[in-house]
């Protein structure tokens, strides 16, 4: 027996790999070999292509498809809608699948509702890449990003909120942990040394 869900109106292709606990909801189709690990969250209408790697309590909402190409680190939200690619400039008469790029979403990241990310992008640990957002460029970790094109807007901590730095330091409202821009990148204070 199953030690995950799967909705009977899902696919999960023999030779998929779903971890324990994973929930997959209404209407997705999860392809083989493809990887998701445990304690995740698929909703509804999400698509899995193969060879996708999706880390441990990856929550994924209704309408995305991860394509081939595409890896999700541990604790990475990606909200309603949001768009990956994984060819540059896609034709229908022209078979590219030897040029998909790697888009690397690192650990804790957040990609918000309706944002798209071009191919080949990494999104750093703990971002945060905000609602309707077109990323075309690296992200850094702990960086904020909205717009079209996704441009910095500041940081954000560990739990999601917006930080206030005062001469390159800052600690969050929310959950008081401590923070050190250095060098263009933004360090928890334990790390700095």
């Amino acid at each position: 027996m199953a030690d995950y869900f799967v909705h009977p109106t899902s696919v999960v292709d023999d030779g998929a790999s779903i971890g324990e606990n994973t929930k997959i909801w209404h209407f997705c189709h999860i392809t083989a070999p493809s990887s998701i690990g445990p304690d995740c969250s698929l909703g509804q209408n999400v698509f899995v292509a193969k060879n996708v790697r999706i880390g441990r309590n990856v929550k994924i909402q209704n309408n995305v498809s991860v394509y081939e190409g595409v890896i999700l680190e541990d604790d990475v939200f990606c909200g309603p809608s949001m768009v990956f690619t994984n060819v540059i400039n896609p034709r229908s008469f022209v078979s590219r699948k030897d040029e998909y790029k790697t888009t690397l979403v690192k650990r804790g990241a957040s990609i918000g509702a309706n944002a798209t990310l071009v191919c080949g992008v990494t999104i750093g640990m703990y971002a945060f890449v905000g609602a309707g957002s077109l990323v075309t460029h690296d992200v850094a970790d702990f960086q904020l990003v909205y717009g079209s094109p996704a441009r910095p807007h500041g940081w954000v901590c560990w739990c999601g909120e917006k930080l206030d730095l005062v001469d390159k330091a800052g600690t969050c409202a929310g959950c008081g942990r401590k923070y050190e821009l250095l060098g263009g990148a933004l360090k928890p204070a334990a790390e700095v040394s």
